[in-house]
């Protein structure tokens, strides 16, 4: 369902998260803008694929 580098977002809201590892149902992940920064591990089913909405300004 998802691979290492995709863009993902906790399906209750956040940061915008890319993946650096994948364990089964569970997923490693750290965000986006501080790939450095604190992974998290989330179950794969709590995450959706990362999309922007709306036309953020386009005329």
């Amino acid at each position: 369902m998802f691979s290492v580098g995709d863009l993902v977002q906790p399906k209750k809201g956040g940061p915008k998260m890319k993946i650096i590892e994948i364990q089964g149902e569970q997923i490693v992940a750290v965000p986006a803008s501080d790939e450095q920064g604190q992974k998290y591990t989330l179950n794969a089913a709590e995450v959706i694929l990362y999309t922007e909405e709306g036309d953020f300004g386009v005329c």
